[in-house]
């Protein structure tokens, strides 16, 4: 006897159309039941579903995507190779004569194929439809990979320009960088010229060549709101002696630690801008030098020193709490502004327009080194420093001319301009063998930097021209 959840199985199957096996019958019974059952109806997604007889058997129409274009794409470009090993395009030349098979082709400039090949694509052409037009699969293989007709020479010679028939269409975004250059007025220029300094880096990515000159003049104009003002009459507890023995300590830390040339003239352009609104004791000052450098290597460096280094560094005259809660009011007070041309900057494109060899440039960074540790340097902006370092740089290594056409365009300096800021460096030169704090002195004395702190100073050849100035 069923009960009655058998007998509610045994109903909804009956709906539904599906046969279940007899409930209580044998299992002979059951297994024929189960033989006799009825397919589910036709979901949408049959391939070749069963048609009654006396019906035409419907066409499913498939999307082209990308991988079945992709298939028919291959199987058109196989039928086509097995077809040109068959057939190839007979070219008929001006005087009449042919290929040994042309008397047995049709007419020029006429698609031939066999009655029977034009059958068999009939047959096999596949009803399948793009979304927007109703384009066979043979249609598209004929679109992509086209007949090949035979060619009159004569008839149709060949073009040397030839134009596409496909309408060209303009990008959005072509339009509107067209429209940007119409109202900035940039349409009307010529090309960009690239300056002969920047030839040999025409292919380099990284040399920017098309913007370097509108960078540096925009260096130019924002030097002086990062520069610092004169600061010592307002501070109580330093004076510029200090400031000249912690500079001579950090470029020998920043020579130990080696790092970047990049990190030590952000390290003194953080000092002096902090110090210019901050009053600083004594007992502070080379915490926040050592900050500074902290903040400096963490902005340039790819593997900056650590907190524990910084401590080392100061002989453990400052606790990590002290140099974090430091470099927290530094940052508060610069407003986390350190995006600022320094020094370097300029001198790695006057040097550049310099066409300076290895000791060149290790002679022009000796000078720039020596105005970090001058207070005095702080009164002419950072172009002019690096310009004079230059030109200071030219004078000692007797260079010919001392400043050319090219470097007056590019540092925007002349060569009087220059003299005040240049008699500074040449003397701080001619004292760095007898003074006490000689950082640079021995770091540019060395071998790996041509040892051009050895060479003599250009005092003399400054006094020339400034008399002849005057």
């Amino acid at each position: 006897m069923a009960t009655r959840r058998q007998q509610a199985l045994v109903s909804r199957g009956q709906r539904a159309g599906v046969v279940p096996p007899a409930i209580g019958k044998p299992k002979a019974v059951a297994a024929a039941a189960a033989k006799n059952r009825r397919a589910l109806g036709d979901i949408g997604n049959v391939v070749n579903p069963r048609v009654p007889e006396g019906k035409q058997q419907l066409q499913i129409n498939r999307p082209i995507t990308r991988s079945f274009g992709a298939q028919l794409l291959a199987n058109a470009k196989s039928a086509a190779a097995a077809a040109e090993a068959k057939k190839r395009p007979v070219v008929v030349v001006s005087d009449g004569a042919a290929d040994k098979g042309a008397a047995a082709k049709p007419p020029l400039n006429k698609v031939t194929s066999k009655p029977e090949e034009k059958n068999t694509k009939k047959d096999k052409t596949v009803a399948m439809t793009d979304p927007d037009k109703n384009v066979t699969a043979s249609k598209l293989e004929e679109k992509i990979v086209g007949t090949a007709p035979v060619i009159d020479v004569q008839k149709h010679p060949a073009s040397p320009h030839k134009r596409s028939s496909r309408k060209k269409v303009n990008a959005y975004s072509s339009v509107l960088t067209a429209r940007s250059k119409v109202a900035c007025g940039i349409s009307s220029k010529p090309k960009d010229f690239i300056d002969e300094i920047d030839v040999a880096d025409a292919e380099n990515q990284l040399a920017v060549v098309d913007y370097v000159e509108d960078i540096y003049k925009f260096y130019k104009s924002s030097e002086h709101a990062s520069r610092p003002h004169d600061y010592m009459d307002s501070q109580v507890e330093i004076n510029a002696k200090m400031r000249a023995i912690l500079a001579d300590w950090l470029i020998e830390v920043n020579h130990k630690f080696q790092l970047t040339p990049e990190t030590l003239y952000l390290t003194f352009n953080i000092i002096d801008r902090y110090l210019s609104t901050e009053t600083t004791l004594r007992k502070e000052f080379q915490l926040v030098g050592a900050c500074a450098m902290l903040i400096a290597s963490k902005y340039e460096e790819i593997w900056a020193p650590e907190v524990n280094d910084f401590i080392w560094m100061a002989d453990s005259a400052y606790s990590r709490e002290q140099i974090l809660g430091m470099e927290k009011r530094i940052l508060n007070k610069l407003e986390w502004n350190l995006t600022v041309p320094t020094p370097y900057v300029f001198l790695v494109r006057f040097i550049k327009a310099a066409t300076c060899d290895k000791e060149m440039e290790h002679m022009v960074f000796f000078f720039a080194e020596l105005a970090l540790t001058n207070y005095s340097m702080i009164m002419f902006c950072p172009s002019m420093v690096a310009a004079s370092a230059v030109y200071a740089a030219q004078c000692t290594l007797n260079k010919s001319p001392l400043w050319s056409e090219r470097l007056k365009r590019h540092t925007g300096f002349s060569e009087h301009q220059l003299l005040d800021c240049t008699e500074m460096l040449v003397n701080s030169h001619a004292m760095a063998r007898e003074s006490k704090l000689k950082a640079a002195y021995r770091k540019y004395a060395a071998e790996n930097f041509s040892a051009v702190a050895l060479r003599p100073s250009a005092t003399k050849l400054i006094e020339e021209l400034k008399a002849a100035r005057i």
